[in-house]
Order: C-alpha cells, then sequence, then structure tokens
C-alpha cells in the first residue's frame, strides 16, 4: 500500500493534475466564503450550469478546444446569466432563489442543446467536450494548469486588495454604500470572481459538482472560527487538500473519475467539522448541554440539601 501510495506520488502526471486540483480547491474555497456568509450558496451552483452554454458556443466559434477561449465564452454566459439573475429579482416579484432555479435550468437546457448538435457533427477536435458536464481532470495539460495559476495569483490578489471592501459589503451592505464604496462594483467584482473560481474548475470537476467544491470548503471551516481571516485560511486549506487527496484515491484505483472523488473528501470535511469542531461541532454541543444539566441537578440537589 505504502509502495504504491510513493509510486503514484512521483509520477509526473499526479503531481500536475494534483496542483491543478489543489490551487482549484484552494481558489474555491477562499471565493467561495463569500457566497457562503452572503447566503448565495445557490448562486454557484446557476452560474455552473450557466457556463455550460458559453462553452459550447465558443467552441463553434473557433472550432478547437482551446480552454482559455472556452473560459472566454463560460465568462460571458456566466455574466449574462449573473445579469439576469440581478434583472428578475430588482425588477420582479421573483425572490433570488426562484430566479437562480429558472436561470439554472434554463441555462443547462441551452447548454446540452448546444452540445449535442456539436457531437452530432463530424469534427475530431469536439472529443472531451462533455467531460465539462462531470469533469475530467485526468485529461488536465500544463498549459491548463499554468492558466489556472495565473487566474488564481489574480483573484487572490484581488481579495487582498479589496479585503476592507468585500468585508464590509459582505456583513453590512447599507453600512458599506455609507462609506462611499461603490457597492456596483464591488457585486460586479464578487461576481466575477465566483465565476471565474467555476470557470477555471470545470474541467476537472465539471458543472454539476463544482458548486459543491465552491460552497463545502466554507461550510466546514465556519464550524471552527467565527473571523472572516481565519475562515478563508481554514476553508482554502480545506479546499486545497480535498484536490490533492481526491486526486490521489483517483489515482491509486481504476476508472475513477476524480471530480467526484473531490466532491466525496469535500464532504467528509464538511460532515466531519459538523460532528466533532470543538465549538460548533454536534458533538461538543451535546457535551457542553450535557455538563449544563449535571451543574444544573447538582446545584438544584445542593440547594435542595441545604433547605433539609
Amino acid at each position: 500500500m505504502l509502495t504504491e501510495i510513493v509510486s503514484v506520488l512521483s509520477d509526473y502526471t499526479f503531481q500536475l493534475v494534483a496542483l491543478g486540483t489543489g490551487i482549484i480547491g484552494l481558489l474555491s474555497g477562499v471565493i467561495g466564503t463569500y457566497a457562503t456568509l452572503r447566503k448565495e450558496s445557490l448562486l454557484g451552483d446557476a452560474l455552473s450550469h450557466a457556463a455550460l452554454p458559453g462553452i459550447g458556443l465558443a467552441f463553434v466559434l473557433i472550432q478547437r478546444k482551446e480552454l482559455l477561449f472556452l473560459m472566454m465564452g463560460a465568462i460571458v454566459s456566466g455574466l449574462i446569466a449573473t445579469a439576469i439573475v440581478q434583472l428578475i429579482t430588482k425588477k420582479t416579484l421573483v425572490k433570488l432563489d426562484s430566479a437562480l432555479s429558472l436561470v439554472l435550468s434554463s441555462f443547462f437546457g441551452l447548454g446540452l442543446v448546444v452540445l449535442t448538435a456539436i457531437q452530432n457533427n463530424p469534427n475530431a477536435q469536439q472529443a472531451g467536450l462533455s467531460s465539462f458536464i462531470f469533469g475530467q481532470a485526468s485529461a488536465m495539460l500544463s498549459r491548463d494548469v499554468q492558466l489556472i495559476a495565473a487566474v488564481g495569483v489574480i483573484l487572490l490578489a484581488l481579495v487582498v486588495l479589496f479585503w476592507k471592501e468585500f468585508k464590509c459589503y459582505t456583513f453590512d451592505p447599507m453600512f458599506s454604500r455609507s462609506l462611499g464604496f461603490s457597492s456596483k462594483l464591488i457585486e460586479f467584482l464578487l461576481s466575477m470572481m465566483i465565476v471565474l473560481t467555476i470557470i477555471i474548475g470545470l474541467e476537472s470537476v465539471g458543472v454539476i459538482l463544482i458548486s459543491a467544491l465552491l460552497i463545502g470548503p466554507s461550510i466546514a471551516a465556519r464550524q471552527w472560527s467565527h473571523r472572516l481571516s481565519s475562515v478563508m485560511v481554514l476553508s482554502g486549506l480545506t479546499g486545497f487538500l480535498s484536490g490533492v487527496i481526491g486526486t490521489l484515491v483517483s489515482s491509486m484505483g481504476e476508472n475513477i473519475p476524480t471530480g467526484p472523488v473531490i466532491v466525496v473528501v469535500v464532504s467528509l470535511f464538511v460532515f466531519g467539522s459538523l460532528l466533532f469542531a470543538p465549538k460548533q461541532g454536534l458533538v461538543a454541543r451535546r457535551i457542553k448541554k450535557r455538563n449544563k444539566q449535571k451543574q444544573f441537578l447538582k446545584r438544584l440537589n445542593e440547594l435542595k440539601e441545604g433547605h433539609s
């Protein structure tokens, strides 16, 4: 077993894919923290599905599977979906969750139609497009990892540069406006960052599972701390470890898809944190409740003995 693990760890393909999925997990954890705290978890699911028609239409335009151009198409599609959601929620009586569900299903249906039309045409370059639905991390190339790393540096730099603005807008948008921060600019930047994070993870995790990677690490980290900085660091670390461990488990077996395994690892982190976190965990809260009951009964017995 140990020999097999060492053999996998020394493999160049594993190292490349693990680095790529680790970076994706790190970015998903950091950027997803904002979506979770703003109670917009479904936004990641909607935007990931909305990216599918953009990927298909970008391929129709360039007639080859070039990740950079496919990402650009997905970004445009994701931003259009975001604009539609905001328009519906602001100009109609439809609530956010209903608008997100509508956009999610509509854009995903359109994406499936476009991909089906592409696959019906004889073109060798179309091979692998369907991997964007469920993910195929093993197809990751060196230039893909370099592109993911470059996007990651940009996103992390934006988090650092706009730390105060993002923090204030996340917890109190009204107070943020009173300080003179442009709510439209901040909202656009956050939406763009979420879209970019989703797009770079589509090839490895897929449109169906990427939302779990975006939200899961921040939920797990939230159980361990109440400070934004600590939650973001823990969330990024959880996402990174999930990507690397999921890739390792997938590489050790045969025909085990990497994306679903990564999501399973994220889920284990989430359930483990929900159960065993020292303050917020269900086990810790149960123990604390029992201790309080024992203290109450002990105090009650002492009062009874004092009166008797």
